[in-house]
């Protein structure tokens, strides 16, 4: 089995809100993203570093996925941010408005020079004009193991403002850009996560744009309230009828007889090897009440 992790729910809580760390280490997404950067004031980002530095030393065992949104390297306060995270030990680090390969390939050699883990990965946040026409140079990158690419987060607040298109009618304005991102994503063998739904008292809305997200291809969505988790998690994940195929695929590769066979017949159809890979990935994303082959 691979060592995929599930991002269909992933929330952003604020390091400059002590209550909502604090309130993080009981909910149950499938990863967290502290933010240093869009949701703190510029006067407090040296406390918010401090109290996301406190919030890890108090923290007991975490299973779940920790991410660090630092703000740009550009910035004043990007590279103690990123210094921050390398420290943390968190499992990734999320970069705003990711332009250029270049930039992914600067926060990559500066965790080395951090000595942070091989394991942190860069989260590439899509959310410029020029990310999206760059969306597939960047994606390039996944390629090679040093650059730490594994995720595209869509931006799609910041893209609506720096267009000017509306995000009404199910989005239909951006639908042609987030498209462009997810295909990158994939030619890249990266996930990518759909943006943030801003009205968190509108579940009908939400749980809409999460069925959208998914039926588009989005591995998950990035949340901005606690009372979103759930449905994004249910929204994300595979249906009983997805996961019995996974595990017929699994089942029928492990036979004796198909032992080093690239393709087989199954159920009147051809599966190849391929959808070993696809079939481990349905099953990291259902329900814990749906029977695993592996289980």
């Amino acid at each position: 089995m691979s060592l995929y992790k599930p991002r269909r729910a992933v929330l952003y809580v604020p390091a400059s809100h002590q209550k909502a760390l604090a309130k993080s280490t009981t909910l149950h997404p499938d990863a967290i993203i502290y933010d240093l950067e869009d949701s703190v004031a510029p006067e407090i980002k040296q406390q918010a570093r401090e109290n996301l530095r406190r919030h890890f030393q108090e923290q007991g065992q975490v299973t779940i996925t920790q991410a660090i949104r630092i703000n740009s390297l550009s910035t004043e306060w990007g590279q103690d941010d990123l210094r921050l995270a390398a420290r943390l030990r968190v499992q990734a680090v999320v970069l705003p408005k990711a332009e250029t390969p270049q930039q992914i390939i600067d926060v990559a050699r500066q965790l080395d020079h951090d000595d942070a883990p091989e394991n942190l990965e860069i989260w590439a946040m899509i959310e410029t004009p020029r990310g999206i026409l760059n969306a597939d140079e960047i994606a390039r990158l996944a390629q090679k193991s040093a650059a730490r690419l594994k995720c595209f987060i869509i931006g799609t607040n910041d893209i609506a403002l720096s267009t000017g298109v509306k995000t009404t009618n199910q989005r239909s304005a951006l639908l042609p850009w987030m498209m462009q991102v997810i295909l990158a994503a994939r030619a890249g063998g990266i996930d990518v996560l759909d943006g943030v739904y801003n009205n968190f008292q509108d579940q009908a809305g939400f749980a809409a744009e999460c069925e959208q997200g998914a039926i588009l291809g989005f591995d998950g969505k990035t949340l901005i309230h606690p009372s979103q988790i759930e449905t994004a998690l249910n929204s994300y994940s595979s249906t009983a009828e997805e996961a019995a195929w996974a595990n017929q695929v699994i089942a029928a590769f492990n036979l004796p007889e198909n032992a080093g066979k690239g393709a087989i017949s199954l159920n009147g159809t051809m599966v190849e090897q391929l959808h070993i890979r696809q079939a481990e990935r349905i099953l990291k994303r259902i329900p814990k009440s749906v029977k695993r082959f592996s289980d």
